[in-house]
């Protein structure tokens, strides 16, 4: 398709064309090639150059024809000698004889042609650092996902006032999220929610969930909509496995800190089936918060661990707590 429009160009502006660009690529080709002793790109660039000489050639010959080329005289202007001028009827007048076409400045052609060239290099050359960028270069933060609207389970439409796993991630996934968690330079690397439902329950007790990983630490903040109080929910704690428990208050709401190892799993893909928890995975730091002053029951909890095992204060929790539960209404009573 290239090839095609360059035909149409008239010559003076084509060959011009073909010069530069095949002498400016087969100059930084054969550079590259001979810099990094690529063979191979040796000859593409020579062939660059090759085709690049045809093309001045032509051109030289094209202007050696023009600065010899001299107009001929028309033998219809010659009159013999001999002959005596015949009176002829005004009528019959011989035409004048044809004006020949002004042929176009070749050189006018063909730096208009070099000039086009050399403005549309430029544009592309300069074009990134003239338009506006994307702030000051730093990666864009990761968006709660827009896709189609998930179907929400019917236990959220019987749960008065419930949040649903979109909503939940837009609370979480703030400007200053990074901030809270005492790595103010990172930027949301994924951002999720789901609306489901909690574990045991039949599919009647609603838990939408939401996610926030950085590349430090990783931030899951879930609400629980059961009868359980905070009371009941830390006795349970004495049958788990977490440790390093503190109970406080966020918000005038009861709530209790406490840690545990997340789960690793793994799936197997060789025997068609999928495997169980096989370990523990990182240390977690877990802030559990109940939905109102009065703990009528629910609760929702706040999940932060890292890869490395490495987690950040407890204060850095309690901010976040903060920062998201005036997003999470209180429990109807």
């Amino acid at each position: 398709m290239l090839g095609f429009l360059f035909r149409l160009l008239p010559f003076w502006v084509r060959e011009p064309l073909f010069i530069v660009v095949g002498s400016v690529f087969g100059v930084r080709i054969m550079y590259l090639a001979l810099r990094d002793g690529e063979g191979t790109a040796a000859a593409v660039g020579a062939v660059f150059l090759l085709f690049t000489a045809v093309r001045v050639h032509a051109v030289v010959r094209a202007l050696r024809a023009r600065g010899d080329r001299a107009p001929a005289a028309s033998t219809d202007d010659v009159v013999p000698a001999a002959a005596p001028p015949q009176p002829r009827p005004s009528a019959e007048r011989r035409p004048a004889a044809a004006v020949p076409e002004k042929e176009p400045n070749a050189g006018l052609q063909a730096f208009a042609a070099v000039a086009v060239f050399a403005a549309l290099g430029a544009a592309l050359w300069l074009g990134p650092s003239l338009t506006p960028s994307d702030g000051d270069g730093t990666p864009r933060a990761a968006a709660c996902p827009r896709g189609p609207d998930e179907e929400i389970p019917g236990a959220y439409t019987k749960t008065a006032h419930a949040v649903t796993g979109d909503e939940l991630c837009k609370a979480l996934n703030r400007p200053d999220l990074a901030r809270l968690l005492g790595t103010p330079g990172e930027t949301a690397a994924t951002a999720s929610g789901t609306s489901g439902t909690a574990l045991l329950t039949g599919g009647k007790v609603a838990r939408p969930e939401a996610e926030v990983r950085f590349d430090t630490y990783t931030v899951n903040v879930s609400v629980t909509y059961n009868e359980l109080s905070m009371a009941q929910y830390v006795k349970l704690m004495e049958f788990g496995e977490e440790t390093d428990v503190r109970r406080l208050q966020v918000l005038g709401r009861p709530a209790v800190l406490s840690s545990g190892h997340t789960m690793a799993i793994e799936i197997d893909l060789g025997s068609g089936g999928t495997g169980g928890p096989v370990g523990q995975g990182p240390l977690a730091r877990t802030l559990s918060v109940a939905l109102d002053e009065e703990d009528r029951g629910g609760y929702g909890e706040f999940t932060v661990w890292s890869e490395s095992g490495a987690l950040p204060d407890d204060s850095a929790l309690l901010d976040i707590a903060e920062a998201v539960l005036p997003a999470i209404p209180e429990r109807a009573g």
